[in-house]
């Protein structure tokens, strides 16, 4: 596995979204103790006032230069993204990626990478609401609408608005592992893995989100409790309500379903202590409430796309 990725630079063109430049930040900024920092920096064409699609200009300090040295290269959603950039952006977004850099786009970000001819023979995800427009532009681009993100090795693209911060947070994930991902989205009060598509639901979402105090403190109960079964109807027995009640305010609450909530906070947990421990397997399956380390083998390998062990030697180089 190569070295993850330290420093980081978007690429923000004229008419830049800012709410992609405001993910990108928040998620890549500083984040107090415990959490090691990022070399971040935005860049465009030019350095300088920069249009936003909001109509308030971002300065922006660093030039195409800052793409030439970054580990991770995003291509930022921006307004005009139906005309392709200019040749030297293309051309350095062509390098980045020659040169082994990871290169990522966020939304209509992925009209950038399409154009520079990074998308050719691979998936790719955008917006939704232009998928279709890629599809017909780059034929030789598997487009695929309905995908949170597109994992295609050294080129991964994101879907539209919110769906940056999963885009980031996979990239967190996948690169510097569970705990850094998982730590970085309790600060900005996400949660850290969504599964499903672009219209899915919240897969484990934090206690902080539930603003159902009954909810939260059975949501708390729950993370504190995981070795065990955790049925729906004892989940609403601690909320004192019906289970039919439980799980429909639990869904309105939340945006997802009970055993769907509990099946990501399992793995999430079970991730972190791959990562962080040196227990067995058969032990961390017991801990996060799997019968078996069969039973969570087959979840992580559906969820996840290799088996635990494989996630662990990964990450801890730990057999």
């Amino acid at each position: 596995m190569s070295s993850p990725f330290v420093t980081v630079a978007a690429y923000a063109p004229p008419g830049v979204g800012l709410l992609a430049v405001g993910i990108v930040a928040e998620v890549f900024g500083p984040h107090g103790e415990g959490v090691p920092g990022f070399d971040f920096a935005l860049c465009t064409d030019r350095p300088g006032p920069v249009p936003t699609d909001m109509g308030v200009p971002l300065t922006v300090p660093h030039g195409l230069d800052r793409l030439a040295s970054a580990d991770l290269v995003i291509a930022l959603p921006w307004a005009d993204f139906r005309t392709p950039p200019g040749r030297a952006v293309l051309a350095a977004l062509r390098d980045a990626h020659e040169r082994g850099a990871l290169v990522s786009a966020h939304c209509v970000g992925a009209f950038a990478l399409a154009a520079a001819g990074l998308l050719d023979g691979r998936r790719a995800t955008t917006h939704w609401r232009f998928a279709d427009l890629l599809a017909r532009r780059h034929p030789d681009v598997t487009v695929e609408p309905d995908a949170l993100y597109i994992d295609e090795g050294r080129v991964v693209t994101g879907a539209g608005a919110a769906a940056g911060f999963d885009l980031c947070l996979h990239l967190l994930r996948r690169e510097h592992g569970a705990a850094m991902a998982n730590a970085i989205a309790r600060d900005v009060v996400l949660p850290s893995h969504r599964d499903g598509g672009q219209a899915q639901y919240l897969a484990a979402p934090a206690p902080e989100d539930c603003r159902d105090e009954r909810l939260a403190k059975v949501l708390a109960w729950a993370r504190e409790n995981l070795h065990q079964p955790l049925p729906v109807a004892e989940l609403a027995r601690r909320a004192v309500m019906s289970r039919r009640s439980f799980a429909r305010r639990f869904t309105a609450a939340t945006g997802t379903t009970p055993h769907a909530w509990l099946r990501g906070l399992r793995l999430s947990s079970a991730e972190e202590l791959l990562e962080t421990t040196d227990l067995p397997v058969e032990e961390i399956a017991r801990r996060v409430g799997y019968g078996s380390a069969a039973v969570l083998r087959e979840q992580f390998v559906r969820r996840r796309g290799v088996p635990p062990r494989s996630y662990r030697r990964a990450f801890t180089n730990t057999p």
